[in-house]
Parts: structure tokens; sequence; C-alpha cells
């Protein structure tokens, strides 16, 4: 068994033509037909089958697929360590993070580390964060960032960043502006702009509803964070956010806030590599820069 060999099987479970996996990999069909058979006589069971004019796995091939995934994306780690090795000239920083991070905390940060370090090739997954520590166990990404209520994974190395908390958001001119602290009553007759539902910031929110006895009768859904400010904005309207998103209009003017009190209700900025990815130098940077910049920057988390 080689890695060519464990390349084909992942490639394929991916393109499922031939043609498709040999123009990747820069081989001849022939090439690519060759090493599928030679990997079923070394293992002695039937890989592959052809099904509709496509190759598809079969379930030993995709018990091996588990293995090869992460055996691929190791070998393509153990390139680029070796290749930065001793040096930050060069190299490549694959990030995962959720969206509000991604959105209001990474931005600044990866504009100043791509000027500082111009050779290094930046690129980011932005997914929920538990589809983020899932691409680190697996290895798919060298460093997540997540934005998250409190977590701990075995196969996981994490850092606090700082600490976030959920608020209610509004107009100047909204009843609630009136208000000192948050009133519950006035709360249950606010119409609210909502997350969707498989947002964590929906999930939340809507815990903290059903535990104070808060129903909402009058809502909007939208599945974006800008989207959502913008129509709380436009005025009548009430929002859950988290205040990394709203720091802006709040300083502004353009909206205002009362957090929610309860303290389980704070999430935390974490960012985590897996344990047994080599630690190498671009890693270590980019953790020192996330510490610096929320050391020095108040539009740090709160």
């Amino acid at each position: 068994m080689n890695l060519i060999k464990l390349q084909i099987v992942e490639l394929l479970n991916r393109h499922q033509k031939i043609t498709a996996v040999a123009d990747e990999l820069g081989l001849k069909q022939p090439t690519v037909t060759f090493h599928m058979k030679s990997l079923e006589k070394e293992m002695g069971v039937a890989l592959f089958e052809s099904r509709g004019g496509k190759i598809v796995l079969r379930e030993p091939g995709k018990a091996l697929l588990h293995y090869a995934t992460k055996i691929n994306a190791l070998a393509a780690e153990s390139k680029r360590i070796v290749q930065e090795f001793g040096a930050l000239e060069r190299g490549q920083l694959r990030i995962g993070a959720s969206y509000v991070p991604a959105t209001y905390f990474l931005p600044d940060l990866i504009h100043s580390f791509s000027h500082q370090y111009p050779g290094v090739q930046l690129s980011i997954a932005v997914k929920t964060a538990p589809v983020i520590r899932d691409m680190l166990i697996n290895h798919e990404i060298d460093m997540g960032i997540m934005l998250t209520e409190p977590f701990e994974h075995p196969a996981l190395v994490k850092g606090l960043i700082g600490e976030d908390q959920m608020v209610v958001i509004f107009t100047p001119d909204h009843p609630l502006a009136s208000e000192s602290e948050l009133n519950l009553d006035m709360l249950q007759r606010s119409r609210f702009v909502l997350h969707s539902h498989d947002s964590s910031t929906r999930q939340i929110s809507d815990r903290w509803m059903r535990d104070n006895g808060l129903e909402t009768s009058s809502f909007i859904e939208l599945d974006s964070a800008e989207a959502i400010k913008r129509a709380v904005m436009l005025g009548g309207y009430a929002a859950f956010l988290s205040r990394m998103a709203v720091e802006e209009e709040l300083r502004s003017g353009k909206l205002q806030m009362h957090s929610l009190p309860d303290q389980a209700l704070r999430r935390y900025l974490y960012y985590a590599y897996n344990k047994e990815r080599h630690y190498s130098g671009l890693i270590h940077r980019f953790a020192a820069c996330l510490n610096e910049s929320t050391a020095t920057s108040d539009a740090a988390v709160t």
C-alpha cells in the first residue's frame, strides 16, 4: 500500500469518476485502474464497484476511506511542516472559524498577519463550532477559532481568547430603550427577529426564554447576523445577538442593548488545535497574534 492508492480511494469517493481522479493526480486512466486493482489484491477484498456509470466504494472501501482520509491529511501536513521549518517566510495555515469570530474578530487580525508574513497562504473555512471541532479532530484544518459554550475533547488543546455575552438589541426609540434594565413583561410584548433554528445563538436564546417563561408569538427568522441587525435598525423589532456582533452599532448609537441576567449564557472565544498535530511555527505565531490582538484592542471580546 502506498499514498497514491489511498489518495485514489479518497478522490474516487469524492468524484466517482476515474477520469476526474486521473486528472487531479496527473496520471493516466489506466494507471489509476492499475492502482485500484493492485489495492484490492493487497487487501484481498473488492473495494470498488461500477454503478450507473460511476465508481462507488463498497462497504470495505468505505471502511478504508476512514483511514485513507486521515493518512492523506497527515502526509500533506508533514510536507507543509517540513517546508516551513525554521522560518515563517512561506507555508500554509488552514483555519476554521465559527460565524461570529469569522465576521467580527478575525478580519483585522488576518489583514495584519498577512502583511507581516506575506509568504504565508491563509485559508479560512467558516462553519458552526461543532463542525470546526470535527475538522480539527480529522486533521482537516490546523487551527479552529470558535465562539461557543465551554467544551472539552481529549484530542484537542484549547486556549481562551476572551468571552462574550448574549444581549437583547433594539433601536433608541424602542420601548425597551426607556428601561434601565431588562423588563421581562415588555420583552414578552416585543416583536423579534430571530436566528434560524440551527444557530447556537437561537438555541441559547430559546433556552433562556423557556427558562424565564417567555414565548415569542410575533417574530421573523433570518439566518445572518448582519441581516438581523439591519432589520432591527429599521425599527419595531428586538433581537438576541452576541455582543461581539454589535459592538460597532452600539458605539455609533444606532443600537442599544440590555444584557440577559444569566451568567450561564456567556460564551467563550477559544482557539484550538489537535494535540497530535505538530505545533508548527505558523500555528505558534498565529496563536500569539490572537492573544496580542485581544490584549491591545479596545474592540476585543468583553
